[in-house]
């Protein structure tokens, strides 16, 4: 058996917006409903889980999973600037009492993407007090986090964020394509997540990081590739990781690799295989990830908060999962400190543009009933997870 350290965490991961609900004061919200959105559908109920999370978390414990990494959203403690929804407050602490019920570690993500609309109003992540807002979010916040949570992500793939905001595309967020990123708001983000560490490390105990997209870049066969792919891959994925030296922790999050020629990125050769939402099928990006990440930020432990695969079909998620984990056994075994794998995603969800449609979850759910419906995938991960180990 392929055994992993004691004390490893074995979870699931959700994203707020993508699973509770009519999350009516973000500003993923009002994209979904402007005429003429690319986006493909609204995210609507989702999945209701801001009322059921108490079921996702029981079936994710039953499973034999220890960790379940979720995300508040920004918009319901603080829907307008400058007032403080107590509910909302109260309903994050809830989530956290919950998973403590369940024995299962809460992994608190405190930006998931969305922002309150006067946030997104008011000039985004381009805005002059954006950092600040963060800042005063987080103090906001410290009553969720402050007992009983180790583990507290600030920021979720600023990387991409940055890039979002370049182009304004959200329909290809890992693959082939990605939008120049906006340098300034890298910076920003990065003041952000800074900020709220130091009032994060308030917390005796508190273990904080960010996650970043990391991209598997190849190098094409060709002259001037491998030179194009640090010029591409810097400001995308690079760049983040240095910057995460001597924080407590780095997500990893990795799902797929790009190929980089002379010119930038290839398109995806035809006959590749591809998940539902076109990124090659490619296991191996979770090592390179974590192999990438440990060397950039001088050596800053590593948690695995996302990887997964959009899929119909639920062999070839435990067939994904199975390698990427093989993947991740290595790089412990060469001395790579990592601290846990948690699986994207807990439940089918929104997938932001794309809706719907690709399927990432250990979990499905009835769109109409809300009724859930686990996956052989989530029992198998919860056999690793309880045997410490792959066989």
């Amino acid at each position: 058996m392929l055994s992993f350290p004691d004390g490893f965490l074995w979870g699931a991961a959700t994203a707020g917006h993508q699973i509770e609900g009519n999350n009516i004061n973000s500003d993923w919200w009002v994209k979904e409903h402007t005429p003429g959105t690319s986006i493909v559908e609204p995210s609507g109920d989702a999945a209701d889980s801001y009322h059921r999370y108490p079921e996702d978390m029981r079936l994710l414990a039953e499973a034999g999973l220890n960790t379940y990494r979720f995300s508040l959203e920004w918009s319901r403690i603080e829907p307008e600037r400058g007032f403080v929804s107590r509910a909302g407050l109260d309903h994050y602490r809830r989530m956290v009492d919950t998973a403590h019920s369940f024995g299962l570690q809460p992994v608190v993500t405190l930006l998931h993407f969305t922002v309150p609309r006067w946030m997104h109003d008011a000039g985004f992540w381009r805005a002059d007090d954006a950092a600040e807002l963060f800042a005063r979010y987080t103090e906001t916040v410290l009553p969720i986090v402050s007992e009983g949570v180790e583990h507290v992500c600030t920021i979720n793939e600023p990387n991409i964020a940055a890039m979002l905001a370049g182009g304004e595309d959200a329909s290809n967020l890992v693959a082939f394509g990605l939008p120049n990123p906006d340098l300034q708001v890298a910076d920003t983000l990065l003041d952000a997540h800074r900020r709220s560490r130091e009032i994060l490390a308030t917390v005796p105990g508190l273990k904080s990081g960010w996650t970043i997209a990391t991209q598997a870049f190849h190098a094409a066969e060709e002259e001037g590739a491998q030179e194009k792919l640090h010029e591409y891959g810097y400001p995308r994925d690079f760049w983040y990781l240095e910057q995460s030296k001597g924080d407590d922790f780095l997500g990893v999050q990795a799902y797929t690799r790009t190929f980089i020629g002379a010119e930038g990125p290839l398109p995806i050769p035809e006959g590749t295989p591809l998940t539902i939402n076109g990124w090659e099928v490619f296991p191996p990006a979770l090592e390179l990830g974590i192999r990438s990440a440990w060397e950039l930020s001088g050596g800053t432990p590593i948690m695995v908060t996302e990887n997964g695969m959009a899929t119909a079909d639920d062999a070839q998620r435990i067939a994904y999962t199975d390698a990427a984990l093989r993947g991740v056994h290595a790089t412990i075994e060469d001395g790579i400190d990592v601290r846990g794998y948690l699986h994207w995603s807990a439940l089918d969800n929104y997938e932001w543009a794309a809706g719907y449609g690709p399927t990432f979850g250990l979990i499905a759910f009835d769109p109409v009933t809300f009724e859930r419906r686990p996956k052989p995938s989530l029992g198998w991960l919860g056999e690793v997870a309880q045997r410490n180990g792959l066989v």
